[in-house]
């Protein structure tokens, strides 16, 4: 497999960042994961937005516009002869003196990987993670940042306890999102999704979802999880269905109705 490294496609083996480059050192960057399928990629433009507005927050300029961005993955997917992919572009500021203030002047390192695109996730079963909250004060917590600690914590107490995914909780102790995803729960007859305000990223799945199905983004709370009919997860390769939490079954077990019916249209 090949990768693009500052818009210069190189086999993986011969690939090098610089050991100094904030990315590795501070988790200084963000990143998208944005999903390919027939050689079309309908939300790129919506992910390099969002990627925009994430480093608008870290004070990373990027001067790579977002057609020659578009270009880089699209010479990598032929380099790579795929249509159907999974395309990761990450963003750091590069190369950076010691200490934590970042240069003045960055160079930013741009990063594009593809894989194969994976098959539908099967239904999960999550747990509600414990070892670990999602700060919703942070600012952080609005993009896609590649400081993800929190969420691999809570992923490895997911399967150490036989469980697919997490749910994490904000520090106030209501619902923010899954480990890799957003949530929504039907609730007594609504379907409802954390609040940006709550700590959930703001998903373009997610955005997808709340226009499809008019969810309304809405504080909850574990009682009103407990209660949930149908329970998914969104992300930018699809939806997963959720039919266990902390081994209670949601609903009756099964895909609901409605996640069946939205997972046909994102």
């Amino acid at each position: 497999m090949k990768i693009c490294i500052n818009g210069i496609v190189i086999e993986e083996v011969a690939a090098r960042v610089d050991p100094r480059d904030r990315g590795f050192t501070l988790s200084d960057g963000v990143f998208e994961t944005i999903a390919v399928k027939r050689g079309k990629a309908p939300k790129l433009m919506a992910h390099l937005g969002r990627l925009r507005q994430g480093l608008a927050v870290l004070g990373l300029p990027l001067s790579a516009p977002d057609l020659t961005i578009a270009n880089w993955i699209g010479e990598l997917l032929s380099a790579n002869a795929l249509s159907d992919a999974a395309v990761r572009l990450t963003v750091s500021r590069g190369v950076g003196a010691r200490g934590i203030l970042p240069p003045e002047n960055p160079t930013p390192t741009v990063i594009i990987t593809t894989s194969p695109l994976p098959p539908p996730a099967e239904p999960a079963r999550v747990i509600v993670a414990q070892v670990t909250r999602r700060n919703e004060h942070s600012p952080t917590s609005r993009i896609k940042s590649l400081a993800y600690l929190d969420n691999v914590l809570a992923r490895q107490e997911a399967s150490a306890a036989g469980a697919d995914d997490a749910l994490m909780l904000n520090t106030a102790g209501t619902l923010a999102c899954g480990s890799v995803g957003n949530v929504f729960a039907l609730i007594d007859g609504s379907l409802l999704t954390p609040p940006v305000s709550d700590g959930a990223l703001p998903g373009i799945a997610r955005a997808d979802v709340i226009a499809l199905a008019r969810a309304e983004e809405r504080t909850i709370t574990r009682e009103m999880l407990d209660r949930a009919s149908e329970v998914f997860l969104t992300n930018a390769l699809g939806l997963r269905p959720v039919i266990a939490i902390d081994g209670k079954d949601v609903g009756d077990g099964a895909p609901g109705l409605i996640t069946q019916l939205i997972g046909t249209r994102v």
